[in-house]
């Protein structure tokens, strides 16, 4: 297959995608081959678009030499996501990756809307065109290039988990749609003279608009910052389960710099019995753990835990029911019971749940009081 020659012959490590070096020549060969197939492909539907007469052919060749733009931002963008950590940034340059795709998506968006005022005009302002079996041949030919590019580009995407390169192929493949569309309306207009030019000018903008929207979209939700995959968030659990001293897992936070610069914190509930210096050896070991099979930077917070208390026992199994009477996806943690009699705990609240967190607080707080009326109680709400 052409991308794996490819991937081999310019990917040095392929496998080992979180590497900041790979991926940098992940991204060059990306923005490289993009830009070589979007010339070639603007060049083509150039000399066919001005020889027919063709709105809708011009355009799709102007958006080609836009991608072909797009790749060098690509190109630019991987080259400076790959710049180590600084005094100004010291979390890295990650992000950079994803900015790159969001000005690809804007690129994308004004040409749409170029696209669509001309098309419009050439509608109100029809102009004959020279339509010819060859010129539909070619765009044929240039059809099945555009079709490969897309597929390459969400290969590489998908292999590295890229938004850029995704945002690339969608870009590629929504293109490939748009020049279909333009080949019926030359073939409609060939055997039959009608001219759906404009029409088709219209369809090929609205394409790209929706797909430069949907490129932003998907580019944008990284920088503001998504949730973290649910999945990615239960295998690190199971793997800090694994540690048969850990009691229980909770507050697992995940921050995104960028792929290959992942930060994960957790809190680690551990028996309250055990020493200072056991419990760190356990975490310490943890943490490195995490770090070499997730590639992460992993820290643990730990929680001591008292087991085997009978009246810490009968609040807490109280508490579950109250809470589930609440809302039953509302979950605690950091359950203490203090020497004076204080009651402490942490209230991990879906954002799904209706009530505020002051209401949330009064209603657990009040049937507490109901069974332990001389106890302080003092609650934390984390919205997840």
């Amino acid at each position: 297959m052409l991308t794996d020659v490819l991937i081999k012959r310019f990917v040095k490590n392929s496998d080992q995608i979180n590497d900041t070096n790979v991926r940098t020549s992940y991204g060059y060969l990306s923005g490289g081959v993009g830009i070589m197939v979007n010339v070639i492909l603007c060049l083509i539907k150039l000399f066919i678009g001005f020889a027919s007469g063709s709105i809708a052919i011009i355009g799709d060749a102007i958006h080609n030499l836009a991608d072909a733009g797009a790749s060098v931002i690509t190109i630019l963008g991987y080259r400076m996501s790959a710049k180590p950590a600084d005094p100004e940034h010291p979390f890295g340059h990650g992000r950079i990756e994803y900015i790159a795709g969001l000005i690809i998506a804007g690129a994308i968006l004004v040409i749409g809307i170029e696209l669509l005022h001309s098309s419009v005009e050439k509608v109100l302002n029809p102009e004959p065109m020279d339509t010819s079996v060859t010129v539909i041949v070619i765009l044929a030919l240039s059809l099945m290039l555009q079709l490969w590019l897309g597929l390459f580009n969400r290969g590489l995407g998908k292999r590295i988990d890229s938004p850029a390169m995704l945002a690339a192929a969608t870009d590629s493949l929504s293109d490939c749609v748009a020049t279909f569309v333009v080949i019926i309306c030359l073939i409609v207009d060939l055997t039959t003279g009608h001219d759906f030019d404009g029409m088709a000018g219209i369809v090929v903008a609205l394409f790209i608009i929706h797909s430069g929207w949907g490129a932003a979209r998907d580019t944008l939700q990284p920088l503001l910052g998504e949730p973290p995959d649910p999945e990615f968030v239960r295998a690190i659990t199971r793997r800090t389960l694994e540690e048969k001293q850990i009691l229980g897992v909770h507050d697992v936070i995940v921050h995104n710099y960028g792929p290959g610069r992942i930060f994960v914190s957790l809190h680690a509930e551990v028996p309250s019995d055990m020493s200072l210096m056991e419990a760190h050896n356990i975490i310490d070991s943890l943490e490195e753990s995490i770090r070499e099979e997730f590639k992460v930077s992993m820290t643990v917070h730990v929680d001591p835990m008292v087991i085997g208390d009978p009246m810490q026992n009968e609040i807490k199994e109280k508490l579950y029911h109250i809470v589930a009477c609440v809302d039953p996806l509302i979950t605690f943690h950091d359950f203490r019971l203090t020497s004076s009699g204080r009651i402490l705990f942490d209230l991990a609240v879906p954002y799904s749940c209706k009530f505020t967190d002051e209401r949330i607080i009064e209603m657990v707080e009040e049937d507490i009081k109901k069974d332990y009326p001389d106890n302080e109680v003092t609650i934390q709400v984390d919205r997840l």
